[in-house]
């Protein structure tokens, strides 16, 4: 598996080389470094990324749902995480009936708050930024836990914490949300591997 790992990295970088592009160089060698240290497989790898891909564009087609609701969909090992705002009750359990029709989906955490949808600049949301950046930071700096074996989403001053740990990486990486500045609530989302 680390093979396939690190040849993955490495035909990234050399395609990153032949084009000459020097963002492509830098996001290929950030990937490749994720994909040598993530636990889970290329493969679920990729089907997490079409599971996020394909319940987006489901509820972005959906004309009911396109102005009234924002929710951003991540995947973890086929566990997927909604999060937003939906301005009614009945236009979140819509956007949780459209996400329920993607294959491959093992179970799925609805977070979507009823509330106006907020924009990308927002102060909310760029203060979800803001937080999820400071965790993730403090992920690399702290022992004990990978950046990359936790993802971190940050919505409405929320943290949710995914990933396949160790139940020691799960509770470093809760106690520094917790400890971080601005979080109002950390929920766990974790498989544990022990």
């Amino acid at each position: 598996m680390k093979y396939v790992a690190l040849m993955t990295a490495l035909i990234i970088f050399v395609a990153g080389l032949l084009q000459g592009c020097a963002a492509a160089l830098v996001a290929g060698a950030a990937t490749g470094a994720a994909v040598a240290t993530d636990r889970r497989t290329t493969g679920t790898m990729i089907d997490d990324q079409t599971l996020e891909l394909k319940a987006q564009k489901l509820i972005v087609e959906d004309p009911q749902l396109k102005d009234t609701v924002r929710a951003n969909v991540t995947s973890m090992n086929g566990i997927v995480l909604l999060t937003g705002e939906a301005t009614t009750k009945s236009l979140r359990d819509r956007t949780l009936s459209k996400v329920r029709t993607v294959q491959g989906i093992r179970r799925i955490n609805n977070h979507i708050r009823i509330a106006p949808p907020a924009g990308p600049l927002t102060k909310n949301r760029t203060n979800d930024r803001w937080i999820t950046s400071k965790i993730k930071s403090k992920q690399t700096t702290t022992k004990g836990v990978g950046p990359t074996h936790v993802k971190v989403v940050t919505s409405n001053s929320v943290v949710y914490l995914m990933g396949l740990v160790k139940r020691s990486e799960a509770a470093v990486a809760t106690k520094l949300a917790r400890e971080t500045k601005g979080v109002t609530r950390v929920v766990k989302l974790f498989e544990y591997t022990d």
